[in-house]
């Protein structure tokens, strides 16, 4: 609806050689009866030319044309909207089109191609994801899923960190349970990272090893210890995330950073530039300079850098390497370095307006209204392991994209389980099972050929009028404007708000209409409207990355 009156108005707007115009804008009414959509360019124009917006307003519909067979209404209302009202034929007309993209219904060319970074989870090697690093996979992905589908070129980039103090308490934990093997008394360090999957490291360690590191020199022992947790702790982790079906094109060791030089390179740039001082020991950026409300500390007085130094470094590199767009997922506890970054980055001659940053907040676990907070594994938090365990990678994914990214979600586990239309992601697999099912009974009764599958143009599309029909088609006709707006608004929500909306009109339809009727033309045509759906909820679900079962 939005290409056609798009293209309709323009040709308008400059056949009466209006100027300045901004970029035109179409929205639902807030009353259905007022129409399909509506715009406010007449009031737009109005401030610009100094003319009342309604004679405006009705210049473009004295102009305007459009085909009587497709839009049934132009009016104007209140101070200048101009209100359009589509045909039942336009609707129609459009299932055809859903059933000819099919796969590709709601992908787009918006991002040009454009070269795009996303960034996400990025945890150290340490320990098993907690939930609150899957929601962060969920997004990151999703938002990728959703920057391919408007034609931007994407790489899905870890950003890991395997030294530092918590690297080292790593390797002490594992080397004082590995010891503990052969001794129980050996010494745990007292800050040291509890729950058995030190142990598991530790065990899978000796029958590696055997005893061999007990007699080792201490430092050299604890070094392999290091390696070998790094390693297993790694390899758990691309597992887990396998499950959820994240896969990543780059894994980015900040240690690299340093070994390259890039640290040192920023450092003495910024010194060139002026806006990086010695003071107590400690290297400074003159953060003020920059706009921010005080000077930081890029490196303290031990020689050892603070984290926001590595991470300008990194997004140096990210713009070296030729991205255009870059997408960073972080964790709310991330928010106060950010600034610092961008600051850093621009100071470096790049464009932060780059940069999008996209800030998550928590997650609690929620069973039977009470909060679970415990985990033996890793002894002070679920693991995304667990939950994709108790609940499939199917929910865990649906469930931590149903909010906003910036609201805290409450994961209910009880509902996530539930094979009811109570469960959200149920629902929505539940109407494309159905479909799917409708679709091969159709073809055992002779409907439709091999494959259960209606072909364009094979129905007569003119007989789908009943309100459920019309209702259900429009909200399918939404689907490549949610996209859209899910992608450049990075609100993957949108999609499974969207898909659980189509389940509903497509269900309220199934309801109030045998889909299969002794008129066969009436049996085709709901059945393309059947297959239009079941694509829309396919390709809504291929988005979010969860399956689209055939049978449940």
């Amino acid at each position: 609806m939005k290409r056609y009156l798009n293209e309709k108005l323009s040709e308008a707007i400059a056949a009466l050689k209006y100027t300045n115009v901004s970029k035109l804008t179409f929205e639902k009414p807030r009353v259905e009866a007022h129409g399909d959509l509506t715009t406010n360019i007449a009031m737009l124009l109005g401030k610009s030319l100094g003319k009342n917006p309604r004679a405006i307003a009705q210049e473009l519909v004295n102009t305007l044309k459009v085909e009587p067979e497709f839009v049934s209404a132009v009016e104007i209302a209140g101070p200048g909207f101009i209100n359009f009202r589509f045909t039942q034929r336009f609707f129609n007309k459009q299932v055809d089109s859903i059933l000819e993209q099919g796969d590709a219904f709601g992908s787009s060319n918006a991002g040009g191609k454009k070269k795009t970074q996303v960034e996400f989870v990025s945890a150290n090697p340490t320990g098993p994801l907690s939930v609150g690093h899957g929601r962060q996979a969920a997004i990151g992905d999703t938002l990728a899923n959703l920057l391919e589908w408007t034609g931007h070129v994407v790489t899905r980039e870890y950003y890991y960190n395997n030294a530092g103090r918590q690297m080292r308490m790593l390797a002490d934990s594992t080397y004082a349970r590995y010891r503990q093997l052969f001794d129980a008394s050996f010494p745990f360090p007292e800050d040291g990272y509890q729950g058995d999957y030190i142990r598991e490291i530790a065990q899978r360690l000796k029958e590696e090893k055997g005893d061999a590191l007990c007699s080792m020199e201490a430092e050299k022992a604890i070094e392999q210890c290091k390696a070998f947790a790094e390693g297993t702790l790694f390899d758990a982790i691309k597992a887990v995330l396998g499950r959820m079906g994240v896969h990543f094109d780059v894994f980015f060791n900040e240690d690299s950073l340093y070994s390259s030089g890039k640290i040192r390179e920023v450092i003495e740039e910024f010194r060139t530039l002026g806006i990086a001082y010695d003071q107590d020991g400690a290297v400074w950026l003159k953060a003020t300079a920059l706009g921010l409300d005080q000077d930081r500390v890029i490196v303290k007085s031990t020689g050892e850098p603070t984290y926001r130094l590595p991470d300008i470094a990194y997004h140096r590199e990210k713009f070296r390497r030729g991205f255009e767009l870059v997408v960073d997922v972080f964790g709310a506890d991330h928010i106060a370095t950010i600034p610092d970054v961008l600051a850093g980055i621009k100071a470096l001659g790049y464009d932060p307006e780059k940069v999008k940053v996209v800030i998550h907040q928590f997650v609690t676990l929620m069973r039977d209204g009470q909060q679970v907070k415990m985990s033996k594994r890793s002894a002070n938090f679920v693991t995304l392991d667990e939950l994709i365990e108790e609940v499939g990678a199917d929910a865990v994914r649906f469930f931590f994209l149903m909010r906003g990214v910036s609201t805290h979600l409450e994961f209910d586990l009880n509902l996530a389980l539930e094979q009811s239309d109570k469960n959200p992601v149920y629902y929505v697999q539940y109407a494309h099972a159905r479909i799917a099912s409708i679709l091969r009974h159709a073809e055992s009764q002779g409907l439709l050929s091999p494959g259960a599958l209606v072909k364009p143009g094979a129905a007569d599309l003119g007989l789908l009028v009943q309100p459920e029909e019309i209702a259900l088609v429009k909200m399918l006709l939404d689907f490549p404007e949610i996209v859209d707006s899910a992608c450049f608004g990075f609100e993957p929500q949108r999609i499974t708000t969207y898909l659980h909306e189509v389940a509903t009109a497509f269900h309220k339809f199934y309801h109030e209409h045998r889909v299969i009727t002794p008129e066969r033309d009436l049996s085709i045509a709901r059945l393309a409207l059947c297959q239009a759906s079941k694509t829309v909820l396919a390709n809504g679900c291929k988005i979010l990355g969860i399956s689209a079962p055939e049978r449940m």
